[in-house]
């Protein structure tokens, strides 16, 4: 019986996450689904640069106090994992983008396939940093706009650019980002009561 080393037993386990990740990818693209190709790839496309979150944060900054705090917070959280996902996590990773025309995604699925690195997905991170940033200050808002972020997420394997591997990454990094805005929002208002 032989014993790996530690090295040895953690690229054993990212190889076969990586086997797992191909093989979900796959699966997703050869899995017929016309009803909801339109909308996913309008999802995805209108999801860029944070649009749909920044549209959301404007709105929620028209009226004074948790719903303007609630946006603060959520724009902060999506500055922090913007950052963090296109400065270091895809300049660190550098994962290749996935090759959709060997996984035959559907055409009608597309949107353009980004230069940067596919991993952590930055819509992901982006969308689940507002949704946790704004859920947590305004619960009421957590449940719907989790969905939606749990939505652009997956459209982004749907439409072929991510891997699931790099959407899972891009919503640690969300929450994580998250907590970093709300902790320095937390901050920034005891100083202000000092």
């Amino acid at each position: 019986m032989t014993h790996d080393t530690p090295t040895e037993t953690a690229q054993a386990v990212l190889h076969d996450l990586r086997a797992v990740d191909g093989a979900v990818y796959a699966a997703v693209a050869a899995t017929p689904t016309p009803t909801l190709d339109t909308a996913l790839r309008r999802l995805s496309r209108t999801a860029d640069h944070s649009k749909i979150s920044l549209s959301v944060a404007a709105v929620l900054a028209l009226f004074p106090g948790r719903p303007r705090r609630a946006a603060l917070a959520g724009v902060g959280a999506v500055a922090v994992a913007s950052a963090s996902a296109n400065l270091l996590g895809k300049r660190l990773v550098r994962r290749p983008r996935p090759d959709r025309e060997a996984a035959r995604v559907v055409a009608g699925r597309h949107v353009p396939m980004p230069d940067s690195a596919s991993f952590p997905s930055g819509h992901t991170a982006s969308a689940v940093a507002f949704a946790t940033a704004v859920g947590v200050v305004l619960p009421a808002a957590a449940v719907p706009l989790g969905l939606l972020a749990a939505t652009v997420g997956y459209s982004r394997v749907h439409t072929g650019v991510h891997y699931p591997g790099d959407v899972a990454a891009g919503a640690v990094l969300g929450v994580a980002s998250a907590a970093v805005s709300l902790t320095a929002g937390a901050s920034l208002a005891r100083r202000r009561r000092q």
